[in-house]
C-alpha cells in the first residue's frame, strides 16, 4: 500500500504536469550549493551515473526524478533498468543517453548560455534495485557568476529554489558539504527561511572523509549543533579520482559503509549514516508525508474539481450540436439576448452600466444636446456677410429701379444660403449617432455568444446592415428639414422683428453726422446767392437719380486731377461716394459755404428732415425729386448750372449730365468705355455707405439675425426628433424581426455554431483536466479507506 501512495503521487504529478493543474504533490527538493555533491547523492541512490557533469553550473533546469522499484520478473527481461522522458516517447537503457538528452533538453528551453529555466524536466527510472522515491533536483547555489554566467545568476536561482521549498507539500533536503562550516551552508540558511522550526528539513552531510585530520562532524549528526526535526545524515561520495578511474556504485557503496565502520567517531552511528539509510529514511518521510497531506489533497481536489466544472460549464456541452431542434433553440435564444442587449444598451437599462464613461443611449443624448447644440449655437447669423455684399444683393435686387424701402427680394435672397449653414451640424449629427449604434451592436456579446464567433459576426453585419438602411431615410429627411426651411420665408412668425420695427428702430438711433451727410437741394434766386453767404456751399449735392455731385472745383483742377488717375466720378446711378471739400474737410455744417476763385455766390437752403425726407427727398417723390447741381468754377463768366425754381428748365439742363457738358471728352463720365472699371472699383475699393445705404444694411443685418434664430431652434429641435424616430427607434423596433428572417435557416445552424478552435482546445484540456481531478479523488478516497 505505501509503495501505491507513491505510485499515485507519481501518476497525479505526471498528469498535472501535462494538463497544467494547480495540485501542489509531496515531493523531495535537492538545495545545496554548487560542488556540495548533490548530484553525487542522486546518482548513489539510483545507482547509476546519469546526471551531466562539469564546470560550473551544470544543472540549469529543475529536474524531477522519479525513482520506480519494478520487481524483477521471472523469465530474465532484456534489461532491468530503463529509464523514460515525460516529454519524448522513447525508453533509454543505456544512461549515457539519458545524460546527453538531459544536455540537450536544457539547451533547448535554457539555451546555450549559462541561464537557468524555471520549466522542469521529468524523468522516470524504472529499476529493481530503488525504492519508490520522487526527487528535484534543483540548480546550485552560486554567488558571483563565472564564466559567461549572466551577471544576477544567484538572483534568478535563489528564485527558482525558494518557488519549490516554499509549497507546504515539500520536504527539504539540504545538502551541505562537512569540510565547510556549517554556518556558511546556504542550503540550510533557505531552508530555515521557509521553514523556520525544522519540520519538513533532512541535513545531508557529504565529504566527510575530506575534513581535516583531528576533526569530525559528530556533533553535527547527532544533532546537537543545528537540530532538525528529521536529523542529519552522513554520506560519503566518489572523489572526483574514483570518477575518472570509473570505480562503479556498488564499489562505491562499499566503500562508504567501510569508512563508518571504521571511523573512530562514527562507529557507533554508522547503522544510521550511508546512501542505503538515505535512501530509506526519504522514502519513509515522503511516505509519511503524503499521508499527513492526503486531507488537504483531498480538499484541494474539490475546490479545483468545482472550478474546472464552472469553467467547463462556460464553455458549453458540444454534445448538443447534433441535434438541429437544439441548435435552432439555442440560436434563437442567443438572438434574443442580443437583441435584448442591443435595446437596453440605447434605453440605459443594462445590467452592465459603465460608471468610467458614458455608453450607450447616454452617448447619444451627449452629441444631440452638447455637440449638435454647440455646433448650431457657435454659427453666427450674418459672420459671413459684409456690408459690400448686403448692398449688392439689394441692388441687384432692385434692378434699374431705386427702391423705396428694404426690398423683400433681397432679405430672402440673403437669408437662404445662411439657413444652409446649418446643414452641415445637422448631418453630422446623424452621422455621429449612426457611428455610436453600430459601436453599441459591436459591443454587445456575452460569454455564450463568444463561443461562436461566426455567429456573432453575422448577428453584428445584420444590425450593421438594418442601420446602413435607416441612414439615408434620416440623411434625406433631416436635409429635407433644411430644405423646407429655404422653401418658405415666413415673416410673419411671431417670434419674428417686423421690419417696419426693425426700421423704427434703426431711423430712432440714426449714425454719427460725419458718417451721414443730410441731402439738400440747391435753389438760385434770380441767379445770385444771399448776400449773407459770403463762400459757396461744401457740401455736396446730390447729382440726378440720387448720385452725388463733384466738388466745388474749377474745371482745370478737375481734368488735373483726372490726369493723375484720381478716383472718378460714379457712372452708375446707384453709386455712392464719399463727399469732400476743397479744404480737405470731409464735411460741413449745415448752411456753411466755401469760396470758389472767380465765382458769385450761389445759396442754397434747407428743410426740415424726417424719416420721409430721407427716403423722397425734400421736394416729394419723382424722377426730379432731390436732384442737384454740381457747381464748377471755370473762371469769370461761367455761371453756376442747376434746376430752375421756375421749372422752365428741362430735364437736359439739369443734373449731372448738364453740368459736365463743357468738360468735353476728359471727363470719364462721357467715357464709356471705363464703366467696367467704375463698377470695379466699387467692389474692390469698397467705398463708406451712404447713410441711406447703411440704414438698409444695419436693417437687413436684424432682420436675418432675427430669422436665423428662429430657424436654428427649429432645427435644433427638429433633427434630434428626426434622428430618433427614423434611425433609433426604427431599428430597435426591427431587429429582433430582422436578425430572425436573415438567421434562423436551418442550413446554417451547423455553420454559425462553430467554435472557436482555441476554445474547442480548451475545452478538451478543461475536461481532461477535470476528469483527472474526479479520478485522483476516487484513488485517495481508496488509499485512505485502506488506511483506515
Amino acid at each position: 500500500m505505501d509503495s501505491d501512495l507513491i505510485k499515485l503521487v507519481n501518476k497525479l504529478q505526471d498528469t498535472f504536469a501535462n494538463l497544467g493543474g494547480e495540485l501542489d504533490m509531496p515531493q523531495l527538493a535537492v538545495v545545496g550549493s554548487q560542488s556540495a555533491g548533490k548530484s553525487s547523492v542522486l546518482e548513489t541512490i539510483v545507482g547509476r551515473d546519469f546526471l551531466p557533469r562539469g564546470s560550473g553550473i551544470v544543472t540549469r533546469r529543475p529536474l524531477v526524478l522519479q525513482l520506480i522499484h519494478t520487481p524483477v520478473a521471472e523469465p530474465a527481461p532484456a534489461y532491468r533498468e530503463w529509464g523514460q522522458f515525460l516529454h519524448i516517447d522513447k525508453r533509454f537503457t543505456d544512461f549515457g543517453e539519458i545524460r546527453k538528452e538531459i544536455e540537450q533538453e536544457t539547451f533547448r528551453v535554457a539555451g546555450q548560455n549559462k541561464g537557468i529555466s524555471k520549466l522542469p524536466i521529468h524523468l522516470r527510472i524504472y529499476s529493481p534495485d530503488v525504492l519508490d522515491l520522487t526527487l528535484v533536483d534543483l540548480p546550485g547555489l552560486t554567488k558571483i557568476p563565472v564564466g559567461d554566467q549572466p551577471s544576477d545568476i544567484e538572483r534568478q536561482i535563489r528564485s527558482l529554489v525558494l518557488d519549490y521549498i516554499s509549497r507546504p507539500n515539500c520536504v527539504i533536503l539540504a545538502v551541505s558539504a562537512a569540510n565547510v562550516d556549517l554556518a556558511n551552508s546556504e542550503s540550510l540558511k533557505l531552508a530555515r527561511s521557509v521553514d523556520p522550526q525544522g519540520r519538513r528539513t533532512i541535513g545531508v552531510l557529504t565529504k566527510l572523509d575530506l575534513m581535516d585530520a583531528g576533526t569530525n562532524a559528530l556533533d553535527i549528526l547527532t544533532g546537537r549543533v543545528y537540530p532538525l526535526k528529521l536529523g542529519f545524515i552522513g554520506v560519503v561520495n566518489r572523489s572526483q579520482q574514483d570518477i575518472n578511474s570509473e570505480k562503479s556504485l556498488t564499489d562505491a557503496l562499499d566503500s562508504e559503509a567501510e569508512f563508518f565502520r571504521s571511523h573512530p567517531a562514527y562507529r557507533n552511528i554508522a547503522h544510521k549514516n550511508g546512501t542505503k539509510f538515505l535512501a530509506k529514511t526519504l522514502n519513509q518521510v515522503l511516505l509519511n508525508h503524503i499521508r499527513d497531506k492526503l486531507p488537504d489533497m483531498k480538499a484541494r481536489l474539490n475546490t479545483l474539481m468545482g472550478q474546472a466544472q464552472q469553467e467547463l460549464n462556460s464553455f458549453g456541452d458540444a454534445a448538443i450540436y447534433g441535434d438541429t431542434n437544439q441548435q435552432g433553440s439555442l440560436i434563437l435564444r442567443l438572438m434574443t439576448q442580443f437583441a435584448r442587449d442591443f435595446v437596453a444598451s440605447i434605453e440605459g437599462t443594462s445590467m452592465d452600466i459603465s460608471t468610467k464613461e458614458l455608453s450607450g443611449g447616454a452617448r447619444i443624448y451627449y452629441i444631440f444636446n452638447d455637440v449638435f447644440g454647440r455646433a448650431l449655437a457657435s454659427i453666427d447669423a450674418t459672420h459671413n456677410l459684409d456690408n459690400q455684399d448686403i448692398r449688392t444683393a439689394i441692388r441687384n435686387s432692385t434692378g434699374p429701379r431705386p427702391s423705396l424701402f428694404v426690398p423683400e427680394i433681397a432679405f430672402d435672397l440673403l437669408v437662404k444660403p445662411q439657413i444652409k449653414l446649418l446643414e452641415a451640424p445637422s448631418l453630422r449629427c446623424v452621422e455621429l449617432v449612426y457611428e455610436e449604434l453600430v459601436k453599441i451592436c459591436h459591443n454587445c456579446t456575452s460569454a455564450e455568444l463568444q463561443r461562436f464567433p461566426r455567429l456573432h459576426a453575422q448577428l453584428v453585419e445584420v444590425v450593421s446592415e438594418l442601420l446602413r438602411e435607416r441612414l439615408g431615410p434620416t440623411t434625406e429627411y433631416t436635409q429635407s428639414l433644411i430644405d423646407i426651411q429655404t422653401a418658405y420665408i415666413n415673416t410673419n412668425h411671431p417670434s419674428f422683428i417686423s421690419g417696419s420695427a426693425a426700421a423704427a428702430q434703426a431711423v430712432s438711433s440714426p449714425p454719427p453726422k460725419p458718417v451721414m451727410p443730410r441731402p439738400s437741394s440747391v435753389e438760385t434766386i434770380n441767379g445770385a446767392s444771399p448776400p449773407e453767404d459770403e463762400e459757396e456751399s461744401a457740401d455736396d449735392v446730390p447729382g440726378a437719380n440720387g448720385a452725388p455731385a463733384k466738388d466745388a472745383r474749377s474745371v482745370s483742377s478737375t481734368v488735373h486731377d483726372r490726369a493723375r488717375a484720381a478716383p472718378p466720378a460714379s457712372a452708375s446711378a446707384g453709386t455712392a461716394r464719399r463727399p469732400s471739400s476743397p479744404r480737405g474737410h470731409p464735411h460741413a455744417p449745415r448752411h456753411a459755404s466755401t469760396h470758389a476763385a472767380g465765382a458769385g455766390a450761389g445759396a442754397h437752403g434747407s428743410t426740415k428732415e424726417s424719416f420721409l425726407t430721407y427716403f423722397f427727398g425734400q421736394n416729394g417723390p419723382g424722377p426730379l425729386a432731390g436732384s442737384s447741381v454740381e457747381r464748377a468754377s471755370t473762371g469769370p463768366g461761367v455761371s453756376l448750372v442747376g434746376r430752375d425754381v421756375s421749372g422752365g428748365d428741362s430735364v437736359l439742363q439739369s443734373g449731372l449730365m448738364a453740368g459736365n457738358r463743357g468738360l468735353g471728352e476728359n471727363s470719364a463720365v462721357f467715357d464709356m468705355k471705363s464703366l467696367g472699371r467704375h463698377i470695379e472699383a466699387a467692389s474692390d475699393g469698397q467705398p463708406q455707405l451712404t447713410p441711406r445705404e447703411e440704414l438698409e444694411t444695419n436693417l437687413i443685418r436684424s432682420l436675418i439675425a432675427s430669422y436665423f434664430h428662429i430657424v436654428r431652434q427649429t432645427i435644433q429641435d427638429l433633427v434630434p426628433k428626426a434622428v430618433m424616430h427614423f434611425l433609433v427607434n426604427n431599428t430597435s423596433q426591427q431587429v429582433q424581426n430582422r436578425l430572425v428572417a436573415s438567421l434562423y435557416k436551418p442550413d446554417l445552424f451547423s455553420e454559425l455554431l462553430n467554435e472557436d478552435e482555441a476554445l474547442v482546445a480548451e475545452r478538451a484540456r478543461v475536461k481532461a483536466l477535470l476528469d483527472a481531478y474526479k479520478e485522483a479523488f476516487r484513488t485517495l478516497s481508496e488509499v485512505t479507506l485502506k488506511s483506515t
